[in-house]
């Protein structure tokens, strides 16, 4: 792993609606030494913000109640030398620019792994972040996203097909074969 420096002030904020995804990277995150307040909606983050503003935090950009540019102005206003990466698995041009402009450091899409997150945070003074050592596959972040939308349409391989736009036969052979590593 690579050598990183956190600052003394350690406390992170993750928001993102997606339970799942929420709770593993809280803990990851614990495990590389934050202090993680995490939150699944805007309400939530709200009440949080309030207690305490964040050194650092991930933001997912699509929430259910609402969207994480106004997460990211709330914390820029409160502390403007925060660290903000913004998560999403809707990713577009302009919206990565709108989060860089309001300011957050970096923008990554979803399924992002633990460890490119850390990248982006605490490297974000220095010129470039190291590149990965392990990089996933195009099959494995393929699968990933296809594992987080059949999870987000509660497991119905028809639903999730069709958001998919694939056949649904198509889906359950690639479902019922083992993650590509």
């Amino acid at each position: 792993m690579t050598k990183f420096k956190i600052d003394e002030d350690n406390s992170l904020l993750i928001l993102d609606d997606d339970e799942p995804f929420l709770k593993r990277l809280s803990m990851a995150m614990e495990k590389r030494g934050f202090n993680v307040f995490p939150a699944n909606s805007m309400a939530e983050f709200e009440r949080i913000v309030k207690e305490i503003c964040p050194n650092y935090a991930i933001i997912d950009l699509r929430l259910n109640d609402g969207t994480g540019l106004d997460a990211v102005e709330t914390i820029r206003s409160k502390k403007p030398d925060s660290k903000i990466v913004v998560l999403t698995g809707y990713g577009a041009i302009t919206t990565a620019v709108a989060a860089v402009k309001i300011g957050a450091i970096d923008y990554l899409s979803k399924p992002a792994d633990a460890n490119d997150i850390l990248n982006a945070l605490v490297f974000s003074n220095q010129s470039k972040p190291p590149p990965p050592v392990n990089p996933m596959s195009a099959d494995r972040v393929k699968w990933e996203h296809i594992q987080r939308v059949f999870e987000l349409c509660n497991r119905n391989v028809s639903e999730t097909a069709r958001r998919l736009s694939m056949h649904r036969r198509t889906l359950q052979r690639i479902l019922a074969k083992r993650s590509p590593k």
